[in-house]
């Protein structure tokens, strides 16, 4: 069951160590504890990707899609393994059948669907899809790491 409340964007930056202009989920819409949530980009010309990508035909990179793809994957595992993992990094392992199948203007309301396929440890995998009223814009599979910031010291 999805829980009916709204994470908003004051309470993902306590989640997780992200900021802008790499912020890329604006609130949460659903979550339905350690198993699927729903993030929302608001796209607007404001980006500053948008002076470069492209002047004139401005386009959100398929990067930045996925990286919100991953961000709302990191709020759900924050959201379902609590606080004290709350600011931790989450590094990529691998992104697997990643598809484009529609370009994200300004203005696009982006809603970013996760849901979990395997949690192992702090190994997670997500099958993730992004829409803009309803249509299919990209879609992934992102597995990622979740690093405690006093493992990452040690590794280095």
């Amino acid at each position: 069951m999805a829980k009916n409340y709204v994470i908003d964007v004051e309470r993902i930056m306590q989640m997780i160590p992200h900021r802008y202009p790499l912020l890329l989920v604006d609130r949460m819409l659903e979550i339905e504890k350690g198993e699927r949530a729903v993030g929302l980009k608001n796209v607007t010309m404001n980006e500053q990707f948008f002076q470069g990508h492209f002047p004139g035909a401005p386009v959100m990179p398929g990067v930045l899609i996925i990286e919100a793809m991953a961000q709302t994957s990191a709020i759900l595992v924050v959201d379902n393994l609590g606080k004290e993992i709350e600011g931790t990094l989450v590094y990529f392992m691998a992104i697997d059948n990643a598809k484009f199948r529609k370009p994200v203007v300004p203005g696009d309301a982006l809603h970013i669907h996760v849901e979990k396929q395997r949690a192992r440890g702090m190994v997670w995998r997500f099958a993730c899809k992004a829409t803009v009223e309803g249509e299919l814009c990209a879609e992934a599979v992102v597995t990622a790491m979740i690093v405690k910031n006093n493992d990452r010291k040690k590794e280095a």
